[in-house]
């Protein structure tokens, strides 16, 4: 498999995770059942780790989102970490090499709400030192 094509393909998928077989074809140059082949390819092997929309915040009426720097005591990093991944409050979990070690996406009906899940939810983990928030204002990309 020819690793341009792969490219290709990532790069519409990236650009657009709902585009159909027959748009990405179109707009990487190849056929549909290449497309399938490779999608398949790369979803077993875990390059494509699953499909989601970009939400800018500001449209979201009733919604508030924030990037929650996460400080975790280096011996429980794995323990916490998974148990991050369980919360339904934490839409997303990334390790992170910059001021937190990991950064959570928190969405809740409002800052209060935000506020009650990093008590609640994020600081009562065991191995959680601090958590930090920083409320997402408005998607500028």
């Amino acid at each position: 498999m020819s690793t341009e094509t792969e490219d290709r393909i990532l790069s519409v998928l990236e650009e657009d995770a709902q585009a159909s077989y027959a748009e990405i074809a179109e707009r990487a140059d190849v056929s549909k059942p290449t497309v399938r082949k490779y999608i398949d390819k790369l979803e077993s092997e875990g390059v494509i780790v699953g499909y989601s929309a970009d939400v800018d915040p500001k449209k979201l009426s009733e919604t508030s989102i924030a990037l929650v720097g996460v400080d975790v005591a280096s011996d429980r990093y794995i323990e916490v970490t998974g148990e991050l991944q369980e919360k339904v409050a934490v839409e997303a979990l990334y390790a992170s090499s910059g001021d937190h070690m990991l950064m959570a996406e928190v969405r809740a009906s409002d800052g209060d709400a935000v506020g009650d899940v990093i008590r609640e939810e994020i600081l009562s983990v065991d191995g959680i030192e601090a958590a930090h928030p920083s409320f997402l204002q408005e998607r500028l990309k």
